[in-house]
């Protein structure tokens, strides 16, 4: 997990246990309706301290960042969503070019990382970076142990043939995670030969999920040895007592720009300008 990651999901516990003590706002400040796209702990405890903080009731629905832009393409003349926070940066650049984001270059922005602010610019400040990380592989090493596995450690070890059915990935029609996985391996490989990789990849896939982060969930879980996932969710997993472990492949990797967007035409914006800003 990135620093900045690490330090935002500590900043927001502490803040949890601090909002414990002190009573919520008996007059509600409205509500948001947000689109999260992170890990569900994650979402949830945002969701808690955000409402806490301000007084705002937050609706929040999970989805992956291919199904999250799916929902607001189809929404665009009747926008029903406020702020999508978090997913791969692809999708929120796609979302910016298909003139579903809207417009907002916050006051903070100079403080962020350079990488953050890039994505800012190259959205016309229709969405910004808040974290990044890079692609790896998830293992369960109780499960490898059992299953006399060897720890996976490249690309190319994804393919032999002691891994059929024991790896999952989500499916790059729903999940921004396998837009970048095959991104990445088109750039390693060139396009002829990545597709000619996944097309032997999907001979080992036990399963392909909605979400990004149902692989490395279900590798926390026991339901499967590997999974194609962002390395800093395997943290998330491992503090919560879970047999989890990350590995970067030996190749080389992509990485994803997690990021978030106002969405044009909200019915909430002073609230999501708010949300924004708190984030």
């Amino acid at each position: 997990m990135n620093l900045r990651s690490r330090r935002a999901i500590s900043v927001i516990a502490l803040a949890a246990c601090a909002l414990g003590s002190f009573p919520v706002k008996a007059q509600e400040a409205g509500q948001l309706n947000v689109i999260c796209s992170v890990q569900a702990e994650w979402c949830q405890m945002i969701q808690t301290v955000f409402a806490r903080t301000t007084g705002i009731r937050v609706n929040m629905s999970l989805k992956g960042s291919g199904e999250a832009l799916a929902q607001l393409i189809a929404e665009k003349a009747n926008p029903k969503t406020d702020l999508w926070f978090g997913g791969t940066g692809d999708p929120h650049l796609q979302a910016a070019e298909l003139d579903i984001t809207l417009e907002y270059k916050s006051a903070s922005l100079s403080q962020l990382h350079g990488w953050a602010q890039q994505q800012a610019s190259q959205s016309k400040y229709r969405t910004v970076g808040i974290y990044s990380g890079p692609l790896g592989f998830g293992y369960n090493p109780e499960l490898l142990t059992k299953k006399k596995l060897p720890v996976p450690k490249s690309w190319a070890d994804l393919l032999k043939p002691e891994y059929k059915g024991e790896i999952q990935v989500a499916n790059p029609a729903s999940s921004g995670t396998a837009y970048t996985m095959v991104a990445t391996l088109v750039q390693l490989m060139g396009e002829e030969k990545a597709f000619d990789y996944m097309k032997k990849l999907h001979r080992n896939i036990g399963q392909y999920t909605r979400s990004g982060t149902g692989p490395i969930k279900a590798v926390a879980r026991g339901e499967t040895s590997v999974s194609i996932s962002f390395v800093h969710d395997g943290p998330g997993e491992k503090m919560q007592g879970f047999p989890v472990e990350t590995v970067t492949p030996v190749e080389g990797t992509g990485a994803e720009i997690g990021s978030m967007s106002l969405i044009k035409g909200a019915r909430n914006l002073d609230n999501a300008k708010k949300f924004y800003e708190w984030a």
